[in-house]
């Protein structure tokens, strides 16, 4: 099932509610939280406590992205504050394994991501354990840039490999860049959930819905 992610990180947390207003008119029911601690990635974002309240307020499923160092640290403080999916990095650890067994141990579904320059190969061993693969089409640490069509490889890979594999079953998600421009063409080589901040948030928000809907009931 292809559907849109709204990412949380281009969005105005003045008029947060106001807006997670509209995304539910447009039948969206996952958002993604982007976390990040200054270490791991040049930037600090939302935390702990906005998960806290997305989970107090709200029933969308949150899709919560772990850009931070030391991730083993604070599994469990995500999960309490109400996170259903936790996606680590291969790159901030050194035993990815025993990482994604504890975001399991702890009730919540595992996704498992890396950066652009990060060969593919290295989830290989563990694509058997995890609910979610994310595909980073920017480097992370900031909204607003533009997409690395390269991703594209990465993400017809792992289809392929979903194809090949019987213990594959991951959900194929992709991050960064993404608008109603070059959708269609992650949509193609095999994506299903597509993460969008700034062409989800930035303009017209119902409009940007709207288009990126429409285009996304095509591959359904």
């Amino acid at each position: 099932m292809r559907k849109l992610v709204p990412s949380l990180l281009s969005a105005d947390l003045w008029c947060l509610k106001d807006q997670l207003d509209i995304l539910k008119r447009y039948q969206v029911d996952t958002l993604h939280v982007d976390v990040m601690d200054g270490h791991f990635v040049p930037n600090i974002s939302m935390g702990i406590p906005l998960v806290e309240s997305l989970r107090k307020h709200s029933d969308f499923f949150l899709d919560v992205h772990l850009m931070i160092a030391n991730p083993e640290h604070f599994i469990e403080s995500f999960k309490e504050a109400g996170a259903d999916l936790l996606t680590v990095h291969v790159e901030a650890t050194y035993h990815i394994h025993r990482l994604i067994q504890q975001v399991k141990t702890f009730g919540c579904k595992a996704g498992i991501t890396l950066n652009p320059g990060t060969p593919l190969e290295l989830l290989k061993p563990v694509l058997h354990m995890v609910d979610l693969v994310l595909v980073m089409s920017v480097n992370p640490g900031f909204g607003g840039q533009e997409f690395l069509p390269e991703a594209l490889n990465k993400v017809e890979t792992l289809y392929q490999w979903k194809r090949e594999y019987q213990d594959f079953n991951y959900v194929i998600e992709v991050d960064g860049g993404i608008n109603v421009s070059n959708v269609e063409s992650v949509l193609s080589a095999g994506a299903e959930w597509i993460v969008s901040g700034s062409g989800v948030f930035k303009g017209d928000l119902e409009k940007n819905l709207n288009q990126l809907n429409k285009i996304l009931l095509k591959y359904n």
